[in-house]
């Protein structure tokens, strides 16, 4: 066996841990079904690696599931807003810029956040910025300026 080769799994074996933010893990109920499910599915992975003898698969899967299990033992469930006044975490906002672009967008938990399906991370500048604001306030989004048209 070459001494190379040894390095190589040597170098599998210690993947980095994945990035943990230090913002509080806030979700949504539906986040911490994502989260559940992807600790199941790390959990999966890592018996059927462990199984088929594949060590990166292994040391991929194992990595994942202290992620998911970190983020499982931090979650903090938020309850559903019910004060539509201002914008608060689990609020679906619509916003429209200055160029008549109308955007909606539900504030959810990082884990669970999708901008491209429209929901975006508690700790994002955009969320940031609305938290705390009314129908009819004007925020200051990427240079440009957006008001709030809905709450829910």
């Amino acid at each position: 066996m070459s001494r190379a080769f040894v390095k190589d799994t040597e170098d599998v074996e210690g993947l980095p841990d994945r990035p943990i933010s230090d913002l509080p893990n806030d979700v949504t109920a539906e986040g911490l079904r994502r989260i559940e499910q992807a600790l199941a599915a790390a959990e999966a992975a890592q018996a059927a690696a462990q199984s088929a003898g594949d060590r990166a698969a292994l040391a991929s899967a194992r990595r994942d599931f202290r992620y998911w299990n970190a983020r499982r033992a931090t979650a903090r469930v938020a309850p559903e807003p019910s004060d539509n006044s201002v914008v608060r975490f689990g609020h679906t906002v619509t916003i429209v810029r200055e160029d008549d672009r109308r955007q909606t967008f539900r504030i959810v938990g990082e884990d669970e956040a999708e901008p491209a399906q429209g929901t975006i991370s508690h700790g994002s500048p955009l969320a940031r910025a609305l938290f705390g604001k009314g129908v009819g306030d004007v925020v200051v989004i990427a240079g440009g300026g957006a008001e709030i048209v809905e709450i829910r």
